[in-house]
């Protein structure tokens, strides 16, 4: 036997161990709730629901547990089936993790694999056994149909073995593996699930997948149990705690053992050119999304992120966006990261992660966050960008516990900072950019107090024959510009009343509420002192008069000028630039800024228009984290000691026809 023949025969020993371990991902039914429809902002409280379960699952292989948070109640459920190892039921529960957000925003979600079982829904469904709406059967079977004779004797076979397995995991715990003829079962109720339960399930289970004859592999997926009957061998070990079967396994750890030496020195030739030939399929497949990404210097790999990170360690942990979570990583060489960890797959996601990539991949500012790379090899996508060491914008402003109170002269440098790097978006660059949700927390701090702009998932390019674009509505209520709140119509005048509205609030100290009731928004006040010869009255009290007067004047107009209702009236960012920066810079007076209120929604000439763009909105978070996103596209870095408070952030599809 040659070198080759050998490497060969160890390899297929290698495969056949590794069956022996098979995780049992294949999924045996995805299903996302009809009548149970979840708001949007489910997504936050979601990520975190999964963090608390996945701990639970990796010390006990299931777990449960439930959030609740002034916006909704959330639970959730992940359940190994018992003849699965420890490594396989941890496998298992990621691939269901994975593809269970599918069901997001809008719905409830459950999902069956044929080695575990997850699901969340927005009511406490623990003890729940039988779903009418929702339980089902799988009668799909690769292995084909039984006909004639093999019809009675699986008829006969199945349904002795289909009672004997429903008897055992009453009585045991709510589990049972065995097999009988040929035919092979397991029956897993949840461990939520009392003993009487798991009877009434497992009964309405066992009569629910007879039906399924003549099929050859069945699965009965109710909402407290699993069900299954098969002709092929697909347990770990049906004799699990006899003696054969624990000696089987002593066998094949010992077979591992020997072999495992002989197999590395072996496999290296082989795992090179595999990882190889992968790598270069990713940059093919990917160069058909992004050609930005076939740069090395863009493509980290998955396994150095996860070990930049002590494999996203949760005491690395610096934020948590609506879509995922980030951590604070350390490279080889010594270079510190922010880890943008993503958590879903969807083709919105996707297009919103690559359409951050791609559009500020080599653009560099000192007041815009560098993206240093991303990677899509991995169970999850993951953005790179670099750290900064303080917070965002909204924590100093906003938050009752705040990180510091920023001094006059350090409100003015972040005014003038952010305002520069969006004039470079606009227009220092080679392409146009809009970026569509400037405000607080997406403006970053780093350890001299610069500003830094982050959050680009939201981001368009801006053709320079263009004068607007009709696009889907995105971005914060209280933000964004009354022509693109109301018609789609994007301009880079969108950001700069984004921006106007973002300096009042980091003069005043003081959020501006797109509904604002009884004080009136932000833009009214400051409007009324404005006419009045009050204006500097309307500074953050935190300050106590320590600020030059004619200074902050001169930058509260700015703000006026920058949300005037006209966009032909607002300055380009450039010209903001001048007027803050230039001491003999001639600035209009300002007209009065639009005031939304929430009148708005019930009357008045765009009453239809705004309840039509509500009633088509996902509402989320707008959490106090810095990096926080609205989409995929986005990361974030440092996370607020503060609960999240009242979302005005919404998102609609994106239209795909140009008006």
């Amino acid at each position: 036997m040659n070198f080759f023949n050998f490497s060969f025969l160890i390899l297929l020993v290698n495969f056949a161990l590794i069956c022996k371990a098979d995780p049992r991902i294949s999924e045996a039914g995805l299903v996302c709730g009809t009548n149970r429809t979840l708001p949007a902002i489910i997504i936050p409280e979601f990520v975190k629901l999964m963090e608390v379960v996945s701990q639970r699952v990796t010390d006990h292989d299931w777990g449960n547990h439930n959030v609740t948070s002034p916006n909704i109640s959330i639970y959730a459920l992940a359940n190994c089936y018992e003849d699965l190892p420890h490594q396989d039921c941890l496998l298992c529960y990621a691939a269901s993790r994975t593809r269970l957000p599918r069901c997001l925003p809008g719905k409830s979600g459950r999902i069956y694999l044929d080695g575990c079982f997850l699901r969340y829904d927005y009511y406490n469904f623990f003890n729940e056994t039988t779903d009418a709406a929702e339980d089902k059967v799988n009668c799909t079977s690769i292995i084909g149909v039984a006909n004639g004779h093999e019809l009675t004797t699986l008829r006969a076979t199945a349904g002795d073995l289909i009672e004997k397995l429903t008897g055992t995991a009453e009585a045991h715990g709510g589990y049972a593996a065995a097999h009988l003829n040929g035919v092979y079962g397991l029956a897993q109720c949840w461990k939520t699930v009392n003993k009487k339960g798991c009877r009434e399930c497992l009964d309405k289970a066992s009569r629910d997948i007879k039906g399924c004859f003549p099929s050859r592999d069945a699965r009965a997926l109710m909402a407290g149990c699993y069900l299954r009957y098969s002709t092929q061998n697909f347990l770990n070990d049906p004799n699990e705690g006899s003696s054969s079967g624990k000696s089987k396994g002593v066998i094949v750890a010992i077979v591992l053992g020997v072999t495992a030496f002989t197999m590395l020195a072996l496999s290296v030739a082989y795992t090179a050119r595999k990882r190889s030939l992968t790598r270069k399929r990713a940059r093919i497949n990917l160069g058909k999304i992004s050609s930005s990404y076939n740069r090395s210097s863009l493509n980290y790999k998955y396994e150095n992120l996860e070990k930049a990170t002590n494999y996203f360690d949760p005491s690395t942990k610096v934020g948590q966006g609506g879509n995922g979570s980030v951590y604070k990583g350390t490279l080889p060489n010594g270079k510190v990261i922010a880890v943008k960890r993503l958590f879903f797959n969807t083709r919105q996601w996707v297009d919103e992660f690559f359409n951050e990539v791609n559009l500020i991949n080599g653009i560099e500012h000192k007041n815009l966050v560098k993206l240093l790379g991303c990677s899509i090899e991995g169970p999850e996508s993951l953005l790179v960008y670099e750290f900064v060491t303080n917070k965002s914008l909204d924590q100093y402003l906003f938050d009752k516990n705040k990180v510091k109170i920023l001094s006059w002269e350090e409100r003015f440098r972040i005014i003038v900072g952010t305002a520069e790097g969006i004039d470079f978006l606009h227009g220092g660059s080679a392409i146009r950019i809009i970026h569509r949700d400037i405000k607080s927390s997406n403006v970053l701090l780093d350890e001299n107090l610069e500003a830094k702009i982050a959050d680009f998932g939201l981001a368009r390019c801006f053709a320079a024959d263009k004068t607007h674009l009709s696009t889907g509505i995105a971005g914060t209520l209280g933000y964004m510009a009354p022509e693109y709140l109301v018609k789609g119509q994007l301009t880079e005048k969108a950001d700069v009343y984004s921006y106007g509205v973002l300096v009042l609030e980091i003069v005043c100290g003081r959020k501006n509420i797109a509904f604002a009731e009884d004080s009136g928004s932000l833009l009214q006040t400051v409007w009324k002192l404005y006419t009045t010869n009050q204006v500097t009255e309307a500074l953050d009290p935190l300050l106590k008069g320590d600020f030059p007067s004619e200074e902050a004047s001169k930058v509260l107009k700015v703000g006026l000028l920058c949300t005037q209702a006209s966009i032909a009236l607002r300055p380009s960012m450039s010209e903001v630039v001048k007027m803050l920066t230039c001491e003999d810079y001639q600035i209009p007076e300002p007209c009065q800024p639009p005031f939304l209120n929430s009148s708005l929604l019930t009357g008045g000439s765009i009453k239809s228009s705004l309840r039509s763009l509500v009633s088509n909105t996902l509402f989320k978070l707008d959490e106090p984290s810095s990096y926080t996103t609205t989409t995929t596209g986005s990361s974030s870095m440092q996370s607020s000691s503060t609960g999240p408070h009242r979302s005005d952030e919404f998102l609609l599809k994106e239209s795909k026809n140009t008006k």
